[in-house]
């Protein structure tokens, strides 16, 4: 699974420090000098997290990290600014859902920790979201299967703990080979 980071700030020497502070962990990067560029980035590629500036030309860092909940709600944002400001902290997290905030220059452990975190963050995210997927489909088959053969989803259990199901014609052929392949047994057999 590709963990690809974008970090969008308009300092090159930031994108570099990030990048190497993170040399040693399994990432992929894409960088960007401004939000315009960023979103084109997202527009074309999975990303799990971006890591924003404040300011920057154009396009401030809580402008485009809202933009991206808008557009790419899965992705984990965070936002890195050398202008810190109790203002612009509480407009980025109530306009972008940003997961963490940090001030340069910024502690590199701690910054690790959080981006690990936030991949993690995304990875549960993503399996939820797929996990769900299966669930809804399955119950959707459930209730095609309930309207085709009525009382096939009430199962009871006999004394041995088996599995059985009421009188069920013995013509149909798709509701067979389901009963044969999950082991279940016919009431009365």
């Amino acid at each position: 699974m590709n963990n690809s980071i974008l970090i969008v700030d308009d300092d090159p020497n930031v994108i570099s420090a990030i990048k190497r502070s993170l040399m040693e962990e399994p990432y992929t990067f894409f960088t960007a000098n401004n939000g315009i560029e960023g979103l084109n980035i997202l527009k074309d590629h999975r990303i799990k997290l971006v890591i924003s500036d404040e300011k920057m030309p154009g396009m401030t860092g809580t402008e485009f990290l809202s933009a991206v909940k808008n557009l790419f709600p899965e992705t984990v944002r965070i936002m890195l600014t050398g202008h810190a400001s109790i203002q612009a902290a509480m407009k980025a997290v109530n306009n972008g859902e940003i997961y963490r905030f940090f001030s340069k220059p910024w502690d590199d452990i701690v910054l690790n920790l959080s981006i690990r975190s936030a991949i993690e963050k995304y990875n549960l995210e993503e399996e939820n979201r797929r996990l769900l997927k299966t669930v809804k489909r399955q119950a959707s088959e459930l209730r095609q299967l309930e309207k085709k053969h009525p009382g096939i989803t009430s199962l009871e259990k006999d004394p041995e703990g088996h599995f059985v199901l009421p009188e069920i014609s013995e013509n149909d052929e798709e509701l067979s080979e389901i009963i044969k392949q999950s082991g279940i047994k016919k009431r009365g057999k």
